[in-house]
């Protein structure tokens, strides 16, 4: 059998793994193994396996995943998000669709301090869900609103996802996360247009609340202002190379907690929570680098991202179309599989593709990242839809609903990043020699 049959069988299998249920680290880690072992002999999987781990394990620049992480859970457990969201509220709760608008911008700005998709999703289920009903605000409305906020995580930094972006196509984190910052605001900024529009049409879905007066709307800004601090902070740290991602990572995580601990918002027991939650979550994280990258090794020695990178590059057809048909293969792989667990499985095949088409590689990263978003909130792997539903115990159906508008947005930025990339590429510019 020829070492690209084998890749393929082994990608095969994989899928099976999937299937059952297995522990995607463990089982990309245990194909990867067991191929190496096929192609390379026993003693060379063996020596492959202890060569990965501890070069994962021992990885400096891996430790931003707990600091990342431990970050947004204080930021969570502290209540810093109900104070955002209360801020937002006070400001545009009056004006149509007001309540859900200011879900946006407070998921907005916890995005700048957490890198969890369903964390965001949870906490805003918790806080503005009740908020929405008792203003009369329709379910499909208000539970969209929520499902939908939970994936601007996904590029807003400090994003878990671009942080393993970076380190699987070996980019910047730093420059992901700039890169990021322009396109998941104007999906921010396109979410609100949509709830205006959608409240105006049928203005029963959200009925206005009480105009707060200015005194009352100046006084909730601290809370927002100390949270801006914290991330400007981080990436102007970043930007201008006072600190690496792994230092911001333990700046950010000591400002929160020290603005958590002023406010008097911190208790013994909310830190402790949050740094099992931390530590749990940043475990599964590395578990999945590791089982990537032995099988990362695995599928190098079939050659079959050389192969398809050559391949691609052959094709008389138009580049774009080829990456349309990328994001289109991450789209229905997300669709069976974790977003976050194909996208590690999946992009050291396709980033050989797209940097043999000329790409630049932040450019593609955010693509993914935008095509990543739209996966967290479509069936049937949706987890920001189970996140809320769980919390809420609103129907699926009702979400889905209320979630299909704000789609629009994605596909729309989706597009842009196609016409214009230096939506992508400016802001990383500035700083960077890109």
């Amino acid at each position: 059998m020829s070492e690209v049959n084998i890749g393929l069988l082994g990608l095969c299998v994989l899928l099976v793994f999937f299937a059952t249920g297995i522990e995607l680290g463990f089982a990309m880690a245990l194909v990867g193994f067991l191929g190496f072992a096929y192609t390379n002999g026993l003693q060379a999987a063996a020596n492959l396996l202890a060569r990965d781990l501890f070069e994962v394990i021992t990885n400096y620049g891996y430790s931003v995943f707990p600091l990342f992480i431990l970050m947004g859970q204080i930021g969570f457990n502290a209540g810093i998000a109900a104070r955002l969201y209360d801020a937002a509220h006070k400001f545009i709760g009056h004006v149509p669709g007001g309540l859900a608008m200011a879900t946006v911008l407070g998921a907005t700005a916890f995005k700048t301090i957490c890198g969890s998709s369903a964390a965001t999703s949870a906490t805003f289920a918790s806080v503005a869900i009740p908020e929405m009903r008792r203003f009369g605000y329709s379910e499909k409305l208000s539970a969209g609103v929520v499902a939908i906020v939970g994936t601007l995580g996904v590029i807003i930094p400090p994003s878990v996802t671009l942080i393993i972006l970076g380190i699987v196509m070996e980019q910047s984190i730093g420059q992901l996360f700039l890169a990021g910052i322009i396109p998941g605001l104007l999906i921010a900024a396109l979410f609100m247009g949509i709830i205006y529009v959608w409240a105006k049409i049928d203005p029963k879905i959200a009925p206005r609340s009480e105009k707060y007066n200015w005194r009352d709307r100046i006084k909730s800004l601290p809370e927002v202002f100390w949270v801006l601090v914290v991330f400007l902070l981080i990436i102007g740290g970043i930007a201008e190379g006072f600190f690496t991602p792994t230092e911001a990572a333990s700046v950010g995580a000591f400002g929160v907690l020290l603005l958590a601990w002023l406010k008097k918002d911190i208790t013994l027991k909310k830190y402790y929570q949050s740094l099992r939650e931390s530590l749990r979550t940043a475990i599964m994280l590395l578990m999945l680098v590791y089982g990537s990258t032995v099988f990362g090794h695995f599928i190098a020695v079939t050659n079959i991202p050389q192969i398809a990178a050559d391949w691609v590059g052959s094709l008389n057809v138009n580049r774009y179309l080829i990456m349309i048909i990328i994001c289109l293969i991450y789209e229905l792989g997300g669709s069976f599989i974790d977003d976050l667990a194909f996208l590690i499985l999946a992009t050291p095949i396709f980033y050989p593709v797209a940097m043999k088409l000329g790409f630049h590689p932040l450019w593609f990263g955010i693509v993914i990242g935008v095509v990543a978003m739209i996966g967290v909130v479509i069936p049937p792997v949706a987890i920001c839809v189970f996140v809320v539903k769980n919390i809420t115990k609103i129907p699926m159906g009702v979400i889905y609903k209320g979630v299909l508008p704000f789609l629009i947005s994605l596909v729309m930025v989706w597009i842009l990043l196609f016409v214009f990339p230096e939506i992508v590429l400016w802001l990383p510019s500035r700083f960077f020699n890109i």
